[in-house]
């Protein structure tokens, strides 16, 4: 059985800690030292018979991805990486039909990043039923045993009688319903919430595909013909997958097929979509609150507050969402959870920076964090990790001056190279070719003030760059 774990989402509703270039997945939301993509690995059950991940992401994510995977000593097999956004479907086609190559046909276990279960060896156990269908030919899909009538989930309707082998036939799927009606699902009992996790053979989910929906199919196909692998990236082509329809697998098969069972799952489960679902599955105080990070609550009732860079106070107040970024705070009430996506809509429409990266950016090499910014100059505090190099390059709008506060920094400037030391410092003037490294044992900070006429980030000519960045 081969692990696929889906990490295309971008959690907007979860705006300002989740955002477009380091969405939920990659953040320690259910878990303090663990990320929701770490905890979904965690749980995957033990033995020689599970082969290596594979992950699907956003080509923006792959360095993100490799990394939280590094830390977990976790090598996956492939992280295949998508040029754009184009649903489960598309995603779970490019790894089947790469899985199938050379006449294997594993079992997939397909799960989205950003799950929290909190019951895993109820999981392993609808698991190992789950496969044993799929390994006879079903697509198995897990319903949550819903214990409330959310309106926020798509429910699975299951076929009357009793479970044949632990499972039941999938008689449809049903979109978010009104309150009514997600309380006569709940009365009926034999509803589920759908969780959006799978297990199939890779040719029989490959087979239905061409029959319900060949046009991805053949997308998918077409845009693997032409793959580069870079590392333990594996790259698509850019145009063909570009030109295939976006669809969910729901959508494009498991509504449509004859081969689907449902494998009813007690064990915990949120997609964590919204903060309102966060602070549901959390452990919460006494008085009901939710809290992270340096927060006094006086009088507070029900309420999720998540500090990052200062003291949080709340006082007096009641199911309130109160959350804390180095750039931004969202303060909500926690029945409006779902219009978070509102305001990243309007940030985007005003061309605001905020609604896609935080003021501290990760690269492959390390982070970079604005620090203060105007119209001709802008402060940075760069990292750099012990061992790597950033690219060379130049700039043609903006000049550098690096100060060295921690480490070693060897340093390349046009024709010359040399080291730097703490409290040393050099100037790169505008259209100087240069390339910053950390030759040490311990990472390198400096401090980065830019001035010039242009200071975008996409004021950078790499000549050469480790990581396969253009």
């Amino acid at each position: 059985m081969i692990p696929l774990i889906l990490s295309g989402g971008a959690g907007t509703r979860l705006w300002p800690m989740s955002r477009q270039l380091f969405p939920k997945q990659f953040l320690p939301l259910a878990e303090p030292q663990r990320t929701l993509l770490q905890a979904t690995l965690e749980r995957l059950p033990r033995g020689d018979d599970l082969g290596r991940p594979v992950v699907v992401c956003n080509e923006d994510h792959r360095f993100l991805v490799a990394e939280q995977l590094r830390a977990m000593g976790v090598q996956p097999a492939r992280i295949i990486l998508e040029p754009m956004g184009r649903n489960t479907a598309p995603a779970v086609a490019l790894a089947a039909l790469e899985q199938i190559q050379d006449g294997a046909d594993p079992v997939l276990l397909v799960m989205p990043a950003d799950h929290v279960i909190a019951d895993v060896e109820a999981f392993r156990s609808a698991l190992s039923t789950a496969r044993l269908r799929a390994e006879s030919g079903d697509l198995v899909t897990f319903g949550i045993v819903p214990t409330e009538p959310h309106t926020g989930y798509g429910y699975i309707r299951a076929g009357n009688g009793a479970e044949e082998e632990g499972a039941l036939p999938v008689l449809e799927f049903v979109e978010k319903p009104d309150q009514q009606t997600a309380e006569g699902y709940l009365a009926g009992g034999d509803c589920f919430w759908n969780s959006g996790m799978f297990v199939f053979r890779a040719s029989v989910f490959l087979q239905e595909l061409e029959t319900h929906a060949p046009d991805i199919l053949a997308a998918c196909r077409k845009a693997l013909e032409s793959v580069q692998v870079d590392m333990d990236f594996l790259r698509v082509d850019r145009e063909a997958f570009a030109a295939c329809r976006g669809d969910s697998i729901d959508y494009a098969v498991m509504e449509k097929t004859g081969r689907a069972v449902v494998v009813p799952l007690q064990a915990g489960w949120s997609d964590v979509g919204s903060w309102a679902s966060l602070w549901a599955v959390g452990e919460r105080d006494v008085d009901g609150n939710l809290t992270h990070g340096d927060v006094i609550t006086v009088g507070a009732r029900n309420c999720y507050v998540h500090g990052n860079h200062r003291l949080l106070a709340a006082v007096g107040v009641e199911d309130l969402v109160i959350v804390e970024t180095a750039d931004a705070v969202l303060v909500m009430h926690k029945d409006r959870d779902q219009e978070v996506k509102e305001v990243v809509a309007r940030l985007k429409s005003r061309g605001r920076e905020e609604a896609d990266i935080h003021r501290c950016v990760a690269r492959p090499w390390g982070t970079y964090e604005r620090i203060d910014a105007s119209d001709r100059f802008q402060v940075k505090r760069i990292t750099v990790k012990p061992g790597q190099t950033l690219s060379l390059q130049m700039h043609y709008h903006r000049a550098e001056h690096w100060i060295v506060v921690r480490g070693t920094a060897r340093i390349t400037r046009g024709e010359e190279v040399f080291v730097l030391t703490e409290n040393q410092s050099t100037f790169i003037p505008l259209g100087v070719t240069h390339r910053l490294e950390n030759p040490g044992k311990i990472p390198l900070e400096l401090i980065e003030v830019q001035s010039g006429s242009y200071l975008g980030e996409d004021d950078i000519v790499r000549f050469q760059d480790t990581y396969g960045r253009s």
